[in-house]
């Protein structure tokens, strides 16, 4: 049995927790898409040793790879309609179902 991980999943995660965010791609138009923003996200790692140390913090938006026209990639643009906070992509995880992590740099 295959899990339709776009519609079962990730679908209902956006609409409960998605925001407007206009997307900007340095080859295409803008967008507006359903992102889940956060804005001081913790990434932690594990040392040899067993103790862990925050190594990363970042805001990061999630994102429904069906609704974009286009692969996210670094040094595109978004802007979180909420707030009006300007970001820049800085780096994308995919997950292979559907969803990525955008890690995001904060701009003027």
């Amino acid at each position: 049995m295959s899990i339709n991980w776009d519609a079962l999943v990730i679908g209902p995660t956006m609409a409960v927790f998605g925001e407007p965010i206009t997307y900007t791609s340095a080859f295409q138009d803008p967008v507006t898409i359903t992102g889940v923003f956060d804005d001081a996200w913790l990434a932690e790692a594990m040392f040899e040793d067993g103790s862990s140390g925050v190594t990363e913090v970042s805001a990061v938006l999630g994102v429904q790879l069906s609704q974009l026209p286009f692969t996210p990639r670094p040094n595109d643009q978004l802007v979180v309609q909420r707030t009006g906070k300007k970001f820049i992509v800085r780096e994308m995880r995919n997950d292979s179902h559907g969803w990525a992590k955008l890690l995001l740099t904060r701009t003027a």
